[in-house]
Parts: structure tokens; C-alpha cells; sequence
């Protein structure tokens, strides 16, 4: 029976007239999916030995999957999250390879019952008022890329703004004046407008005056101009927590990146007493469920909360050990 190379003609078209072509998929999230499906045949390639553009989908069964996902958390030490990631991804394309090569359908079901693995949802991290202002005291403004970045963690920290969306923000983006605001395109090309407050209007006003009056120039450009990549922004944070650890011990105790800015952004509505839904549309949520993990990590909300309840009225007793048998059992 003669062997059928079907794998490879369905990835390029899944990529160029699902994601590319149907879906209008942005860059970032071509870009996550291409990786997934490197990494994939390059374990099609190491396992089946196999080259990339000689693989049928037969090959790539669930069981094979199955052991892919497992190889990323054992060998590549990948989170749970990362693994699911993959996962959605895989999906998505054996979906529309459903449609494709029906031939394949009992496989491709098989391969969709894949499970995502449940995992621990951690309490968000955030900066104190105290540790911001530590943060953005501590950058030194007497060099350009000192100002920039004055700016850039000010407006991070204020809209909450997603890093991909400040990196891609243009002057034309920012309206100032009497009820200032900047104008950004979140995930899902959804547009979406912050208001901005009266300090960060001020800063935003020098730095665009500083710059210029080219609306088509990036808001926070790279010393040559071009747009920020997200390492770079990275950097250029720890550089400013290390620097505020000095005034501010607490921030050596937290991991901050750009992404803990935009929850400090939306902590802070939170505890000024905005409703979950209006936090929601503020950070272009998609759902409200989004936005609870920032209920789940108000302590003082709900130390608030306990003040108002009537404590049980209870007395501490006295130790009595139990029976050796039932301390015995009790241990297995």
C-alpha cells in the first residue's frame, strides 16, 4: 500500500487558509501555533525517525499525542499551563483536519478526548501603592531612555494595559486634553479606549513633545526607532525593581514583570471600589470570570468582610491523645 504524506499539505493549509485567511489570526498567535507544531515534528522526527514534510496523519494518533504532551512536561519541564497551550493548538488544527480528511475521523476524535490537565490557580501578584511609587521614583530622568521608560511603566501601571498593547501603541493613539485617553487594540483586534489620569497626561505631553509631531512614530519607540520588543521592556523593568529595592525591600520579594503591572492597575480599581464588570471592560476581559482572580486576591476586602461577621464563640479544650490503635489507623 502506497504510503500518503497528508500531515504536511494539512499543516500549510491549516495555517495559511484557516488561521491566515479565515480566522485572521494576529501574529503572536501564528506565531505560538507554528511553535507548537516545530516542536512536534521535531518529536515526530526524533521518535519516529521520520523527516517533517514525510509524516501521514495516522502516524500522529492520540496515543503519539498523548506521549508529545507528556515529553514537553518531562523533558522540556513545561507547566501544566504551557502544556495545555500546545494542546489548544493541536486542537484546533485536528478540528479542521476533521473536515479535511474525514478518512481520519475515528483518529481525530480520539486525539480531540484529550484531556486538558486541571492545575492550580495561584493568587495574582501586585505592587502596593508604596512599591510604585518606589518603582517609578527610582528611574533615573535625565537620559532619553530613562524618560521613555518613566512613561511607559506610568502608563503601564495606570490603563493596565496589556505589554503587546503599549508596545504597539503610535502617538496618533493618544488624545490629549480635556478627557485624555489612549486608544489601543487588545486581543481579538477588539479596539478599546483608557482615560487617562491627569499626571500621566502631563508626562505623556512632554514625551510626546519631545519627540515630535509624527503621529505614525511609535509612542515608546527602541533607540532606533522601531517598536519595543517585550525583552526589551523586560529589562528595562528589573533594571527599575532593582534599582526601587534600595528605598523599597519589599519588591525584592515579588517577581515583577509588565504583566504584574496590569494587575496592579486592576487592584487598585478594585480597592477604590469599581464593580468587577466595569474592571472587566477597563482591561478588555472578555468575561467577567477573567476578572474574579482579583477578587480572590484582595485580602483586605475580605479582612472587610470579617470584620462584619459575628465570630464563633468558642473555647480552646483541653489535649487528649487518641487510643494507640486509632492514632495507628488515623496514619495510614
Amino acid at each position: 500500500m502506497k504510503a500518503t504524506f497528508d500531515f504536511s499539505p494539512l499543516c500549510q493549509s491549516f495555517f495559511s487558509k484557516r488561521l491566515m485567511a479565515q480566522c485572521k489570526a494576529s501574529p503572536h498567535t501564528i506565531s505560538a501555533y507554528a511553535q507548537t507544531f516545530r516542536l512536534l515534528t521535531a518529536y515526530a522526527q526524533k521518535r519516529l525517525h521520520v523527516p517533517p514534510s514525510k509524516l501521514s496523519l495516522a502516524q500522529l494518533d492520540a496515543n503519539f499525542i498523548a506521549k508529545f504532551l507528556d515529553d514537553l512536561e518531562s523533558d522540556r519541564s513545561n507547566g501544566t499551563r504551557t502544556r495545555n497551550a500546545r494542546l489548544a493548538s493541536l486542537r484546533s488544527f485536528y478540528h479542521y483536519a476533521a473536515l479535511e480528511a474525514p478518512q481520519h475521523a475515528a483518529l481525530i476524535q480520539r486525539v480531540l478526548g484529550i484531556p486538558y490537565k486541571r492545575h492550580t490557580r495561584r493568587l495574582v501578584t501586585y505592587l502596593s501603592r508604596s512599591e510604585v511609587e518606589a518603582l517609578l521614583g527610582g528611574v533615573d530622568q535625565s537620559t532619553w531612555i530613562g524618560r521613555r521608560n518613566h512613561a511607559l511603566l506610568l502608563v503601564a501601571v495606570q490603563t493596565g494595559l496589556r505589554l503587546s498593547e503599549i508596545t504597539g501603541l503610535r502617538q496618533r493613539d493618544v488624545t490629549l486634553g480635556p478627557g485624555a485617553y489612549v486608544r489601543c487594540e487588545g486581543k481579538g483586534r477588539k479596539e478599546r479606549c483608557t482615560p487617562l489620569a491627569k499626571p500621566t497626561m502631563t508626562v505623556l505631553k512632554a514625551w510626546i513633545n519631545e519627540q515630535g509631531d509624527d503621529e505614525s512614530c511609535f509612542l515608546f519607540p527602541s533607540s532606533s526607532g522601531g517598536r519595543l520588543s517585550a525583552d526589551a521592556v523586560q529589562h528595562a523593568l528589573a533594571k527599575q525593581v532593582r534599582t526601587a529595592q534600595c528605598g523599597c525591600p519589599s519588591l525584592a520579594k515579588k517577581r515583577v514583570t509588565p504583566h504584574v503591572l496590569r494587575h496592579t492597575a486592576a487592584m487598585e480599581l478594585l480597592q477604590a471600589g469599581v464593580d468587577r464588570a466595569l474592571i472587566a471592560i477597563w482591561l478588555g476581559h472578555e468575561s467577567l470570570e477573567t476578572t474574579q482572580i482579583y477578587l480572590d486576591a484582595d485580602l483586605q476586602l475580605k479582612k472587610t468582610i470579617l470584620d462584619k461577621m459575628h465570630p464563633t464563640r468558642s473555647k480552646p479544650a483541653r489535649y487528649r491523645p487518641d487510643d494507640q490503635l486509632l492514632s495507628y489507623l488515623k496514619g495510614l
